[in-house]
């Protein structure tokens, strides 16, 4: 992830990092041969680490990171073409393009600037209420709006324009605890909500696929939204407000709600375009329409001459950046499965950890861990995939039931350690300008803390309902 500043020459910071993960990569690579693990999976590992270790750490531009793994992956055949480059035609790709154009719609007709003059009443008395603001917010949109792409892509732009009414100016603290707000919150808060969240609906999918299991919107809500959702967001929200402190400026406090302009034609039709797009998005139980399907067809109308909202010259200004690192993770995603890396994984996972029946909190903390561990090797999207197969068996060991033996990994997949592992996070930072090592941060900051509160507080509240 980069700033929107000027790209410039990379330092010698940047480049001794490079230097140290393509050494990692390239030991990796060297005991894998050693200890006779099948090519196609030591050279999955060895491509993996280098360019989720890029990714994390901003060594190189995200974009050349991205085109790294493209050559690296199709040179050594680690897996088709149709593998390596499924990212382009995965929902999630289209998802966020189409989400870009609306809200690049937003803001180039004004509208970002309307709806943030109208919260700036409410948000500006003081930075703490801005951003717990922002996180309730993001946390309620999450209800209405099943996609984290789509919510990052109307809720920046909007952020940005309030942002810059109040003072908060790029490079500033407070700019960028406004635009993580959004990207943390949207991700993480959304877990403990079913169809809020896409990794929720991959497991979801497998577990119904798999095991005939369906889960239902209010038991999943009632399980996860008390400690996932309520006190992860006060964390977000405390942890924001001490690595990023900031003031907001009295001048813009006293000037947050001027006179404003009736709307234009082009906002009026902006307005009915989203009011249209949400509406499908929370009907898409009825109708069975993608939610990217939907921002496509909303995206496209914004393009339409006569009808749309701006110019098609104006899709030149889309960070094409952003839409290839989505497309390149989801690429690295599926050639690690492809190539039985994740399984591989998984099954020294199982081989390793103690999971003995009747040691209730010990096997749930290692589940937790386990979970987690995946979600770093695979992101949190692939996590579910991966973990719920073995769900039958971690529930023979353990004896925990099998629906709380998939239930667990939520906890795991929601614990951030790194950036990538959460898309939806890279892309609000890359919208709005925030640093790498900014946001790396704050994920560092908030794993540590789900570690310390949030695991504990979510057995007691499991206990309390009787899961244990």
């Amino acid at each position: 992830m980069t700033s929107t500043a000027p790209a410039t020459a990379p330092g010698w910071t940047e480049t001794i990092r490079f230097a140290a993960i393509a050494c990692a990569a390239g030991l990796v690579l060297g005991v894998a041969y050693r200890v006779n693990m099948a090519p196609p999976i030591a050279q999955a590992a060895s491509i993996g680490l280098l360019c989720m270790g890029c990714w994390a750490t901003g060594a190189i531009p995200e974009i050349a990171t991205t085109l790294l793994f493209f050559a690296l992956a199709t040179l050594t055949m680690l897996a088709p073409s149709s593998v390596i480059f499924s990212g382009f035609a995965s929902s999630a790709f289209w998802l966020v393009l189409s989400g870009m154009i609306v809200g690049l719609s937003i803001s180039k007709t004004g509208l970002a600037q309307r709806i943030a003059g109208a919260l700036a009443r409410s948000l500006s008395t003081s930075y703490v209420r801005l951003i717990s603001g922002i996180v309730v917010i993001s946390f309620g949109l999450s209800f209405v709006m099943p996609s984290n792409m789509g919510r990052i892509s109307l809720l920046v732009p909007i952020m940005l324009a309030l942002a810059d009414h109040l003072g908060l100016a790029p490079g500033r603290p407070g700019r960028t605890g406004v635009v993580l707000a959004v990207g943390f919150a949207t991700f993480m808060l959304s877990t403990s909500i079913l169809p809020a969240n896409v990794p929720n609906l991959v497991m979801a999918g497998a577990a119904e696929t798999i095991y005939g299991v369906r889960f239902s919107y209010l038991p999943y809500l009632l399980l996860h939204a008390p400690v996932l959702g309520i006190v992860k967001g006060v964390l977000i929200t405390a942890a924001i407000l001490v690595l990023f402190p900031d003031k907001l400026d009295a001048t813009a406090i006293d000037g947050t709600a001027p006179a404003r302009a009736p709307f234009s034609e082009k906002e009026r039709r902006l307005s009915i375009i989203i009011a249209a797009t949400l509406a499908l998005w929370m009907t898409d139980s009825i109708h069975h329409i993608q939610p990217a399907w939907i921002g496509l067809a909303a995206a496209t109308i914004c393009l339409m001459p006569g009808i749309g909202i701006i110019e098609a010259a104006s899709f030149t200004s889309i960070n094409f950046r952003t839409v290839f690192y989505v497309a390149g993770l989801l690429g690295l995603v599926a050639t690690v499965d492809h190539t039985g890396l994740g399984r591989e994984l998984s099954g020294f996972l199982l081989s390793v950890i103690p999971f003995s029946p009747g040691a209730t909190f010990s096997n749930y903390l290692a589940l937790v861990g386990l979970t987690a561990s995946l979600s770093v090797v695979t992101t949190a999207n692939g996590e579910p995939a991966l973990f719920t197969p073995m769900a039958s068996e971690i529930s023979a060991r353990t004896g925990f039931d099998l629906v709380t033996v998939i239930m667990v990994q939520v906890i795991g997949f929601s614990t951030v350690f790194l950036p990538y592992q959460a898309p939806p996070i890279v892309v609000a930072a890359e919208l709005g300008g925030a640093s790498a090592i900014a946001t790396t941060k704050l994920t560092i900051v908030l794993a540590v803390l789900s570690i310390l509160v949030i695991v504990p507080l979510n057995f007691a509240w499991w206990k309390l309902l009787g899961q244990f």
